[in-house]
């Protein structure tokens, strides 16, 4: 297995400045096609609990609703700046494996441990895609249950390799031989079979929330959004943020330990480039 490569400070906040650059480029075409969006996890913590970026943070995140993402979707086919920008999911992408979507750098190199093999490793900001949650009790389990199945499903490419349990890796060996179109079939049909009518909780089906919000998070926080500050700029964020924040974080004013103020992400290359000019 690859080497994990260790990003020094300066490399740091020069990739929090192409991130940067990033999310000025999407709030760009969503303000120009009135697409609803919001900062996202670490992002919208640090947008109101720091301004910007949480120091230590080496990702950005953004989510909004699937009719939402649809329009931004169709938008960015005229309007994305595509000699610094590529929008990637799993139908620009036909070995793309994730769930939400990501906007990626061209020119950079940010390859996560155990990707090596995968193609479009560049820079990149998270674009979540939010959708209902069954209100029933049965049905939200089952929901849930299912999620996990997909999720699984298209981790298993990577899974098979990262998984250090014997067993749990050779299943997911047997989980990377689906069809990885036929994975995102039946995302898609859970999807617009739960979007037919308005719920109390939202969810990314992919993503796997901590435990006390792990069936979702409230629908009624992308009823209303507000403009934030973010590094000296202004973004979109929830309007209700304290309750998103709260559910997802708990005490989210409280610095974590010294010890954990460090990146997250495990990554073994890092190529950057210098971001183009924000206005």
């Amino acid at each position: 297995m690859a080497q994990k490569y260790q990003i020094s400070d300066t490399e740091l906040k020069q990739l929090q400045k192409i991130e940067l650059e990033m999310l000025v480029e999407l709030d760009r075409i969503c303000r120009k096609y009135r697409i609803e969006y919001s900062l996202d996890g670490g992002t919208l913590l640090g947008a109101v609990r720091h301004k910007g970026f949480i120091p230590w943070d080496d990702d950005a995140d953004v989510i909004m609703l699937r009719r939402e993402y649809m329009k931004f979707r169709k938008a960015c086919k005229k309007e994305l700046d595509r000699t610094r920008f590529f929008l990637q999911d799993y139908q620009s992408d036909p070995e793309y494996r994730w769930g939400y979507a990501k906007l990626r750098r061209n020119n950079t190199k940010f390859v996560r441990l155990g990707q090596e093999g995968l193609k479009q490793q560049g820079v990149f900001m998270d674009i979540l895609v939010a959708d209902n949650v069954p209100d029933g009790y049965a049905s939200r389990r089952l929901h849930h249950f299912l999620c996990f199945l997909i999720r699984k499903a298209l981790y298993s490419e990577v899974g098979k390799y990262l998984e250090k349990n014997i067993f749990l890796r050779n299943i997911y060996r047997i989980l990377s031989r689906i069809p990885r179109n036929w994975i995102f079939r039946v995302r898609n049909r859970l999807a617009v079979r739960t979007n037919r009518r308005r719920t109390e909780l939202i969810s990314h089906y992919t993503l796997e929330y901590p435990k006390q919000c792990r069936y979702g998070l409230p629908r009624e926080c992308f009823d209303e959004m507000m403009e934030m500050e973010f590094e000296g700029k202004t973004f979109y964020g929830f309007r209700n943020y304290h309750r998103y924040l709260s559910m997802y974080y708990g005490d989210y004013m409280t610095l974590p330990p010294e010890e954990k103020q460090i990146p997250k992400l495990a990554i073994t290359e890092l190529k950057l480039t210098e971001p183009g000019k924000i206005s």
